[in-house]
């Protein structure tokens, strides 16, 4: 104990010894936790008995042997009797006459924390006044003195009550705030509403869930606080609460674009709702995994679908493209030999139109990883600019997003490739200009637009751009680049959205998660397994570029006798490895002893092999960037 808490302690025992009643305290144990020298002196207790952690049963057994409560024919059952009251212990007050002839009253309260305080008062003169009074008295009756006394000892009674119930006022309002602090701390909006949809509890979350709504809400309706617009989109769910029926659904906050999931809770009073309880949270980031799984689900199953279809007709173009290479060989007439060449160029175009399907329905595998916004964008012109006409500029804007995001950016390249691809078509011989725009929108959402001057979609593209093989451009188009670029953006747990500037011209909007990259993988040592000794040497520059320490291998065998190496922090190996051992082996040996593993493939997604790697290691396919590795592993 330090000097000023010894010095505290000591002050507080001294106050207590000067207080003209005896008191003692003793905790949830029945243990004595606190008594002054008036508790000592009033039942002459030998200092045994006043020193911390005494148990209540032995005080009691030593007041019991000395005849304190009477003749004890049993006394180890008096001890019991009085020791199991203790431990049911009540607020009480009564009066004792002890043998010696001490009368004491003796008030009781139980403690918040457990345990009990107890204060005794000797009134051995006030009874004894009492006893004169009512033997000299000639006036007063006994009536009148009995029930002077009985109300004398209700009142004490009430004050002993009254002290509990102040303790228990007390301990409500500490357990209020408690309550209240945490509900606050909680990433959600908690509230109660009555009748009459005015908020009479909220935990104040209301503007962290609903951007742009008040957050002192008490005394205010549900419209008044949200505003007519999202609670237009609420009230039916509401009305159906307030009805009886419990309610959870899920909104779109539309200026701000996150999603918002509701629970309603009916409360009744006698089979009547009084009001309802209404828990709020934003789900918008498993709102965009569910949307990417679900598009995931979808694809394998159209991937299964088409997959088969699209070999035996792969096979059938290749037949036909044989037979039209033997025919070109004949001496055929002029028109005879049009028809050779126009069946050549369908069945060119039937092989171009199953690589589209391929890339449609079949596995995608996105790769997000830090990319900066500027320089994508850039990037991005400079590609799509080879293939545009002179007379059409394109442009790009970047609004904030000073620092980088994670995203796929081939995935997104090949997107916004095939939008402009697409604005240039619609631009047409006339001169004009496509605009990339970026901007962050409520800090949820990455917004890039793809903007152009031509006549902008017609009614049937705003309705149906998604659908595949649905074209404008007759024979020229296959339908299915739109398409394309939705399925990327719903994969990544994004949507797009279609519309006509007011100014004029098409403009195609791409809402992608906007979401910070991990850090990326700091400098370690790597062990780089892989036999073909060209593709180790790339690697191992971009490795040793990037300020990592590598270690090579041609194979498992010769790798396996480097994985106890002090230090070792990644091993990095191909799975396909022209040894008696594969990739897998070695990576199941660096696992097995505690060591981060990649594995590096140019195998195709739906080989053995890959989806056994993919199930449980970060996968790389050939060739990969130091940035996608870092990404992968994060």
């Amino acid at each position: 104990m330090s000097d000023r808490a010894s010095t505290t302690a000591r002050m507080t025992q001294a106050g207590l010894n000067l207080i003209g009643q005896a008191l003692s305290i003793y905790d949830g144990d029945l243990r004595l936790a606190v008594s002054n020298r008036m508790y000592q002196r009033m039942f002459d207790l030998p200092d045994r008995l006043t020193r911390p952690g005494v148990t209540f049963e032995e005080t009691i057994r030593h007041l019991v042997g000395r005849g304190e409560y009477g003749p004890a024919t049993d006394p180890e059952a008096m001890v019991a009797e009085r020791v199991a009251q203790a431990r049911a212990f009540e607020p009480h007050y009564l009066e004792r006459r002890r043998p010696n002839g001490m009368v004491v009253a003796v008030e009781g309260s139980p403690l918040p924390q457990g345990g009990w305080v107890t204060v005794y008062t000797d009134i051995t003169a006030i009874k004894t006044q009492e006893r004169l009074l009512r033997a000299r008295s000639e006036v007063l009756s006994d009536q009148l003195l009995a029930r002077a006394e009985e109300l004398a000892l209700a009142n004490r009674q009430l004050a002993a009550a009254n002290a509990a119930l102040q303790e228990a006022r007390v301990e409500a309002t500490e357990m209020a705030a408690r309550i209240r602090l945490t509900t606050e701390m909680l990433p959600a909006h908690i509230a109660r509403l009555d009748r009459d949809r005015r908020y009479t509890f909220s935990n104040r979350r209301l503007a962290a869930v609903f951007p742009g709504a008040q957050a002192e809400i008490v005394g205010l309706t549900m419209e008044e606080a949200l505003g007519p617009g999202p609670y237009a989109t609420i009230a039916p769910h509401l009305d159906a609460a307030l009805a009886g029926e419990a309610a959870i659904f899920e909104m779109t906050h539309e200026p701000t674009g996150r999603r918002i999931r509701v629970s309603f809770t009916p409360e009744t009073t006698g089979g009547e709702v009084t009001g309802l309880y209404a828990l709020s949270m934003d789900v918008t980031e498993e709102a965009q995994a569910r949307a990417a799984l679900a598009q995931a689900a979808g694809r394998q199953v159209a991937a299964q679908l088409t997959s088969g279809m699209a070999h035996d007709f792969a096979n059938l173009l290749t037949v036909i493209l044989g037979m039209g290479d033997r025919l070109r060989g004949m001496d055929l007439p002029p028109r005879a030999r049009e028809a050779v060449e126009a069946i050549a160029l369908a069945a060119t175009r039937g092989g171009t139109l199953i690589d589209q399907i391929s890339g449609l329905s079949g596995p995608r595998d996105l790769a997000p990883r830090a990319v900066d916004l500027r320089a994508f964008l850039a990037q991005a012109a400079t590609l799509a600019g080879a293939s545009l006409p002179e007379r059409i500029e394109i442009r790009t804007r970047v609004h904030g997003l000073e620092e980088p995001v994670l995203l796929d950016p081939d995935a997104l390249r090949d997107a916004i490739l095939n939008l402009v691809l697409n604005a240039r078509d619609a631009i047409g011989d006339a001169a004009g200009t496509i605009t990339l725009t970026a901007r962050p929108h409520r800090n949820t959402w990455l917004a890039i637009e793809v903007r152009d001057t031509g006549p902008g979609f017609s009614e049937a593209a705003l309705k149906r751009g998604a659908e595949p093989f649905f074209t404008e451009k007759g024979e020229d188009g296959t339908g299915l680049g739109l398409s394309m670029v939705y399925d990327v953006v719903k994969l990544a747990g994004g949507r797009t959205v279609l519309s006509n500037a007011r100014e004029g011209g098409a403009q195609v909007s791409l809402r992608l998660p906007l979401r910070s990259p991990p850090p990326g993988l700091p400098p370690t040592m790597v062990l780089l397994v892989e036999d073909a000794i060209h593709i180790r040497e790339a690697v191992r520059d971009r490795l040793l570029a990037a300020g990592h320490t590598v270690l090579e291998a041609a194979g498992v065998a010769e790798a396996e006798g480097m994985l106890d190496i002090a230090g070792l922090g990644l091993v990095l190996t191909d799975i396909m490895l022209r040894t008696e051992s594969t990739g897998l082996d070695l990576a199941r040996a660096a696992a097995a002893r505690g060591l981060p593993v990649a594995l590096m493939t140019s195998l195709p997604a739906d080989a053995p092999l890959y989806r056994e790697a993919a199930a449980s290691w970060p996968l790389l396919r050939k060739p990969f960037s130091v940035e996608k590795l870092s990404a992968v592993l994060a």
